[in-house]
């Protein structure tokens, strides 16, 4: 006899039986945090971390040699650090390399352009007319077979802002623009760079190709390239030569790193926090994101450090290839998937290094008021609760999607896309004070959450199981 497939809609929390019991934090707690806030602000941590991250291995390209350096400094950082538990994870994606890369105007305004390929872009050597778009809208809206035999630019300037909130069209550009652009007939795509600057460096990331298309030649300009484009394009007809050696080589596996220190009465629930090791390869990656490694590592530490463990285990980690999918998020949300509940609160350092100016947390009513009790111990930060703002991250984001709570210390990016993805993002961009604030609130974050009584509403989203066969 063989059951029916059962569909178990279960929610499984630490705290289910306490029947939404609000969630508190002691006052010994709340003492021992400010003691912390003001031993991380005078700590120098994350920013050696941060420094001998970029020094020592420079770039990490998904998949490179360099990216199996990082994993090894991360575990050798680890354990230096004083974490009592250091191990990795094995993540496998696609392997994409860039070899060179050069571009020109031809005819009557030759001159050279300074760009670089988008990440996932094959490589190629078209020349052909340019036909300038305002925005992605714009190239959408192109007659069909309009853009036969051309290369389709795309001019859209993003905007600065603290959240960084135009990168949605930056980014949509991007993912989908190249394919917009062959569904028009294109043989190449260049867009303005996803970024706020005026320096002559091109931003990359990676860009995606719907099924069924033949990819084709995909860069971004920098800023200044695509004005001086734009410009004799207003002259006339102007043609490109764009010339990629770059394209997919196989599979890699990295590794997600992990470092943990273990809880002193609870040590199975963890409190989760992060950053992405890999980095895209025109800088050293020191914004994005040896940042976010080094403030939560040195978050980790100086909790270590405490003579007595937080009752929650602090667990780090160094996210393998965000840049070029979320890989390794969805790999430790894959592999973590029935442990979500487990996950008292997740936080991710994944957008410079410029101070945090608003917190909040995804956790329901009953526990608010640890919330606000950690929102006020991270008030002397000049942190703000700001309750209708903030989301999971991008590597927290898979496990929150399993039903683990999300945290937002929410930093100020400002000016974070005009480094963003470019040769500009070295450690010298980075100002320690506003590192040493972002160490700060982390450690006072992760500490009280670990040390809680109650939970914050972490539970197990069950899909649809089917029983096994019955006897």
């Amino acid at each position: 006899m063989r059951l029916l497939p059962l569909v178990l809609a279960l929610s499984i929390s630490p705290g289910l039986l306490a029947a939404e019991r609000e969630t508190r934090i002691p006052d010994t707690a709340l003492a021992i945090a400010a003691q912390l806030r003001a031993q991380a602000l005078a700590d120098v941590t994350g920013w050696k971390t941060v420094e001998a991250l970029t020094t020592e291995v420079g770039p990490r390209l998904a998949g490179s040699e360099a990216d199996a350096r990082a994993v090894a400094w991360a575990q050798a950082r680890f354990k230096a650090l004083g974490f009592d538990k250091v191990w990795t994870e094995p993540v496998t994606f696609p392997r994409w390399e860039r070899r060179g890369e050069t571009a020109a105007i031809l005819g009557a305004s030759a001159q050279p352009l300074t760009i670089t390929a988008l990440g996932g872009s094959p490589g190629g050597k078209i020349e052909a007319e340019v036909v300038r778009f305002a925005d992605l809208a714009a190239l959408e809206a192109a007659p069909e077979a309009s853009l036969a035999g051309k290369i389709a630019f795309v001019d859209y300037q993003m905007q600065s802002a603290r959240d960084g909130s135009d990168y949605r069209n930056g980014s949509a550009i991007r993912g989908k623009g190249p394919s917009a652009a062959i569904r028009k007939g294109a043989v190449g795509f260049l867009m303005r760079s996803a970024g706020t600057d005026h320096h002559r460096v091109a931003h990359t990331g990676i860009t995606r190709f719907d099924e069924g298309l033949t990819p084709v030649p995909s860069a971004s300009l920098t800023i200044p390239d695509a004005d001086q484009l734009a410009r004799v394009l207003a002259i006339g007809p102007a043609r490109v030569r764009l010339s990629l050696d770059c394209g997919w080589n196989g599979e890699a596996t990295s590794y997600n790193v992990i470092g943990e220190i273990t809880g002193r009465s609870l040590p199975r629930e963890v409190v989760l926090i992060g950053g992405h090791l890999d980095s895209w390869d025109l800088g050293t990656g020191a914004i994005d994101d040896a940042a976010g490694v080094g403030i939560t590592m040195a978050a980790g530490h100086l909790i270590g450090q405490l003579k007595q463990a937080p009752k929650r285990t602090i667990r780090v980690v160094a996210f393998a290839n965000e840049e070029q999918g979320l890989y390794g998020g969805k790999a430790y949300a894959a592999r973590h998937a029935s442990d979500a509940a487990r996950h008292q609160l997740g936080a991710e350092s994944d957008f410079g290094a410029g101070r945090i100016y608003g917190f909040n947390t995804g956790a329901p009513a009953h526990a608010r008021a640890a919330t606000l009790q950690i929102a006020e111990a991270l008030k002397p930060l000049g942190i703000e609760y700001l309750a209708d703002k903030g989301d999971a991250g991008p590597d927290i984001g898979p496990i929150a999607g399993k039903g683990a709570t999300w945290a937002w210390l929410g930093q100020d990016g400002s000016d974070y896309f005009d480094l963003h993805h470019n040769a500009d993002d070295t450690l010298d961009k980075i100002d320690p004070q506003a590192l040493a604030q972002n160490v700060a609130a982390y450690t006072v974050f992760a500490y009280l959450a670990a040390e809680a009584d109650g939970d914050f509403g972490s539970v197990v989203k069950a899909e649809v199981v089917e029983a096994a066969p019955g006897k």
